[in-house]
């Protein structure tokens, strides 16, 4: 498993056996390679420095923040998704990490002292490899109303996104927040937003050949940053017997001489819950594409003997530049009387519901019926530990606690892809892109005239004619149905597997509801695939291999 880690200072603190040191005093390592620029290190007379995951920044930016009293501050223009660790010579180490946490970063206190890395299923070898049931309740009851101090593996932490650290031996000697939102004018948010994401491209655009997915707005965009930079496999995924329609239209309307594109049909063994040739890899939490890995695995393949060793994706788009009208909160407490109309009859249009239910509850500021009004708790759950909260008011706070759940999932899909040799990347999650998204005024990111507003104002130059006036995006449901119906044995054997040895769930309920689903009856995948994500993991991480520590004794 690829991830990095390191202690903080003192003595006699465990470090994994077959690491590769970057420094030993106190140590700081990497395990499984670290391809391309994804790791860079600086070390002058005044402070070490090290960045782990994708950075825009050349080297004398580096110098400068090893050597800046404000260490966020020097970071916080790069491009990309990464982790700071910096030794200052003072007898300290400072860990800086990003806005969203898409490169997440876990606390482990063991008697020697304070570990951390980032990879919870790695530290939790320190701390009993305990899986935190109160975690996990919660993950199957709503997987975004999960405790935010707490990991899937009991007494392993994560560091808060946009934070700063200060370790000093065996302890914790400062933690600061170093990351709000600042409100821009909008075209000035659309500037930051284009260079986020040529930036952050860029940033990771330097192996010999990068696949990308090429479907819907998202992905077509990165497809297009992509192949200003190099040379791009665009891989388009489509239904098996079908040539046309949906994204392989739109595959074809694209076109750039340094773009190659493969179709990759779907065949019936590769649909959503089938068998795959590589098992399920462990991963720090339930994957997201754990349903889908017998065709992720495949396309992974795919792309690995055509010479790609980084695949970047258009995760974490929708969430950003699509969001639920949460916003109508703030435009009632302003008394913005006519857009709240006009936003709340477009929406309700789309919903198929009474816009006068849609603004009395923006008038109560009732978020959660804005944003998640078919939402509830799986009844298959047993004691779930979850509550059901009244959701923030705040568009922006719900934004950023909506693209940090996602991209924290997303994580998990980075580490299955680490398995077959493949950098899987999601340039949407980069810290600065978050930041200038949520720097626009709520109501200029949302529309129910314009598909993706900010994102077609920022990059829609750089498509062809026919993405720009795209107002749809495939979907995979059907594919789903299909998958669940073919292989409904096997997902039905789930439901006696670890969840019910944990009585985390109730059998029957659940198999009631998977068979429901492979019917099209009340199939609500939303709340069914968290259930169903957790049991694969669960199976995975049983063949997960042992980290066998030592200590740092001898290597000063």
């Amino acid at each position: 498993m690829r991830w990095f880690g390191g202690c903080a200072p003192g003595d006699h603190l465990p470090l994994p056996c077959d690491a590769d040191l970057i420094w030993d005093s106190p140590p700081v390592w990497t395990m499984g390679g670290w391809p391309g620029q994804t790791l860079r290190v600086v070390t002058d007379a005044e402070a070490r420095l090290a960045v782990f995951g994708a950075c825009s920044a050349d080297q004398s930016s580096l110098l400068r923040a090893a050597r800046s009293r404000d260490l966020p501050a020097a970071c916080s223009d790069w491009a990309g998704s990464f982790v700071v660790a910096r030794l200052p010579g003072n007898g300290t180490l400072d860990l800086v990490t990003d806005p969203v946490g898409a490169c997440p970063l876990y606390l482990a206190q063991t008697p020697s002292g304070i570990v951390w890395g980032s990879s919870s299923l790695a530290l939790s070898s320190l701390t009993g490899c305990r899986i935190d049931r109160e975690w996990l309740s919660s993950y199957l009851a709503d997987k975004d109303s999960m405790p935010r101090d707490r990991s899937a593996w009991a007494d392993v932490a994560p560091v808060p996104p946009g934070h700063q650290i200060t370790l000093a031996a065996g302890r914790i000697a400062a933690t600061r927040g170093w990351w709000s939102p600042t409100r821009r004018q909008y075209d000035d948010a659309v500037t930051l937003v284009r260079r986020s994401l040529l930036g952050g491209v860029k940033a990771r655009m330097n192996a010999p050949k990068v696949s990308v997915d090429l479907a819907g707005m998202d992905s077509t965009t990165i497809a297009a940053i992509a192949a200003r930079y190099g040379r791009v496999l665009a891989m388009t995924v489509h239904p098996e017997g079908r040539d046309e329609g949906g994204d392989l239209d739109y595959a074809r309307a694209f076109t750039d001489t340094n773009v190659t594109q493969a179709l990759l049909p779907m065949p019936t063994d590769q649909l959503p819950f089938g068998r795959s040739a590589d098992r399920l890899p462990p991963s720090d939490e339930p994957a997201p594409s754990s349903a889908s890995w017998a065709f992720f695995s495949a396309q992974l393949r795919m792309a690995e003997a055509a010479g790609s060793t980084c695949h970047l994706t258009g995760d974490g788009g929708d969430n950003l530049f699509l969001p639920p009208p949460s916003h109508l909160t703030l435009l009632a407490h302003r008394g913005r009387i006519v857009r709240l109309w006009r936003d709340a009859h477009g929406w309700a249009r789309l919903r198929s519901v009474s816009p006068w239910g849609v603004v009395a509850a923006a008038v109560r500021g009732d978020a959660q019926q804005l944003t998640q009004p078919w939402n509830a708790r799986p009844s298959w759950v047993r004691n779930a530990t979850a509550t059901r909260h009244r959701a923030e008011a705040d568009p922006d706070a719900l934004l950023i606690h909506g693209v940090r759940s996602v991209a924290r999932a997303a994580h998990a899909d980075r580490q299955l892809a680490d398995r077959l040799g493949v950098d899987l990347h999601n340039p949407y999650f980069d810290g600065t892109v978050l930041d200038a998204v949520t720097s626009a005024p709520p109501w200029m990111r949302y529309s129910t005239r314009r598909y993706k507003p900010m994102l077609a104002d920022a990059t829609g130059d750089l498509l062809p004619q026919q993405h720009r006036r795209r107002s749809t995006k495939g979907t995979f449901a059907g594919d789903f149905h299909r998958g669940l119906r073919l292989n409904l044995r096997r997902v039905l054997d789930l439901t006696s597997g670890h969840l019910a040895d944990l009585g985390l769930i109730e059998p029957s309920l659940l198999g009631s509801a998977i068979r429901r689903a492979a019917l099209g009856v009340d199939a609500m995948w939303a709340t069914l695939m968290p259930t169903l994500d957790a049991a694969m993991w669960l199976e995975a991480i049983q063949r997960r291999p042992g980290i066998s520590w030592t200590t740092t004794l001898g290597l000063k």
